[in-house]
């Protein structure tokens, strides 16, 4: 979904005012915005919605609000780091500018396993859907192999999503999601007239309210906003970039919170229980309640379509990743920088994250693949937040006075929430996390000989 915006990719503009080349920048606050939302989906609740609802006893909406607070605030860090470092690279430049470069190594460490995960994630859902809504037959082992497969098979082969198919598939996503609110409206409307379209105890049911279920959904839940810091990788190209970056994640994040909690509040109504036959695939039970078949299917195909889209762009860009830590050396360049003489492509790199994707999907479930996706994205986000906190308030913008809210509480507030969240993650994620981070600990140590050189760049440009 990430390259929505390729046709429109400014072009190089080079003239006697300037030695060196500079992007245009053309894109508006509302194109910024648009991007953004594609990154997140439409759809992002919906995948979640069964296991969260479980997770939080039927306290998803709270969970999903409580999120949006802690990706708010980490937003306006993002948004200010991303006005004084307009890069490619996100967290990790951030970090490694604001705060410190082996710091911002294992930033961009821990947001390399989200990379990495995305096909994992997509592998798994996509194997449990069709085994549970449309394959019953055909065993879940089978599934995945053949999924992880084909989309290892299509990268080898050079076959990525365009531009114009993502801008067809949101605009299905879009056309289902309306059609299930208008359907859910009509059907709780049947059901009890004004009166049952409007509850309370989506936000607060004292019969199931228990602060340790909230705090577990949360961790899960929050896997809603991720990627909405997509955004700031366009900061060189948009039009007065020290207020439109900071606007558009604010409301790529806002939108994300607001549009997902209207499907899930609605959902919930709908379907008063928080028990369900497949919770993966749950929100689709919730959709052939309120339009029948027609609607079961239009949803259970958005979904694998766009889960599909997720795990072939999610491979080749983690496979880019590992290309570039290969060629510089990060990684042995062997294995990692090769490139097929035939395509271009890294086919090592890409049958590697095709057999971790298979491994996982054997291994993991939705949710543990989910938690450890999380473990990484919220180190990130804590560093991105401490990075604010640092650069603005203790070092200083010269020509610019502190202060104390901007500066010092809000970031470190958004490190306290994501720190919060991050201790929430259930044990799977901590161990496979944890040893991820250790490992990335021991390769930068070896790469800068114990600490004495700078770490290498890690080039997240090409994901």
């Amino acid at each position: 979904m990430g390259e929505a915006m390729s046709e429109d990719s400014p072009r190089v503009e080079t003239g006697t005012e300037a030695e060196v080349p500079r992007l245009r920048r053309v894109l508006s606050l509302w194109d910024l915005v648009f991007y953004g939302i594609v990154l997140v989906q439409p759809i992002a609740a919906i995948p979640l919605y069964g296991v969260a609802e479980e997770l939080s006893h039927g306290q998803l909406l709270v969970t999903l609000e409580i999120s949006m607070l802690a990706m708010l605030v980490t937003a306006v860090s993002y948004g200010r780091m991303a006005a004084l470092y307009p890069a490619a690279g996100s967290a990790y430049t951030y970090v490694s500018r604001g705060l410190n470069p082996y710091v911002g190594f294992l930033a961009g460490w821990a947001m390399f396993l989200g990379y990495l995960l995305q096909p994992l994630i997509n592998t798994v859902w996509i194997a449990t859907a069709l085994h549970y809504r449309y394959l019953p037959g055909m065993p879940y082992v089978a599934l995945a192999i053949l999924i992880a497969a084909t989309f290892t098979f299509l990268n080898l082969r050079g076959v990525h999503t365009t531009a114009v198919t993502n801008r067809i598939l949101l605009a299905f996503m879009c056309l289902v999601i309306v059609a299930f609110v208008i359907l859910a409206v009509k059907y709780l409307y049947g059901m009890g007239g004004t009166a049952a379209l409007f509850s309370s105890k989506p936000f607060y049911d004292p019969k199931s309210f228990n602060l340790h279920f909230l705090w577990a959904a949360t961790s899960f839940s929050v896997l809603t906003y991720i990627g909405f810091d997509g955004v700031t990788t366009l900061a060189e190209d948009v039009k007065n970039p020290r207020r439109n970056v900071l606007l558009a994640i604010v409301l790529v994040v806002l939108f994300t919170g607001l549009f997902g909690g209207l499907q899930v509040y609605l959902g919930q109504l709908v379907w008063p229980s928080y028990h369900f036959a497949n919770p993966e695939t749950a929100f689709m039970d919730v959709c052939r309640r309120v339009g029948g078949i027609v609607l079961f299917e239009a949803m259970g195909t958005v979904l694998i379509v766009a889960a599909f889209g997720s795990a072939l762009g999610g491979t080749l860009g983690a496979a880019r990743i590992l290309f570039g830590m290969g060629r510089d050396n990060i990684l042995p360049r062997r294995c990692f920088a090769h490139l097929s003489p035939q395509k271009l492509n890294p086919t090592y790199n890409i049958l590697i994250i095709g057999a971790l994707a298979l491994a996982g999907a054997l291994f993991l479930n939705f949710k543990n693949a989910a938690e450890v996706l999380n473990f990484g994205a919220f180190i990130s986000f804590m560093g991105v937040n401490l990075a604010a906190f640092w650069q603005f308030f203790v070092v200083g913008v010269p020509g610019r006075a502190r202060r104390l809210f901007q500066d010092a509480v809000m970031p470190l507030f958004g490190f306290a929430f994501c720190g919060w969240i991050w201790w929430g993650l259930d044990r799977t994620a901590m161990i496979v996390g944890g040893a991820w981070f250790a490992l990335g600990l021991i390769l930068v140590a070896v790469t800068t000989r114990g600490f004495r050189a700078r770490p290498i760049v890690i080039d997240f440009s090409e994901s």
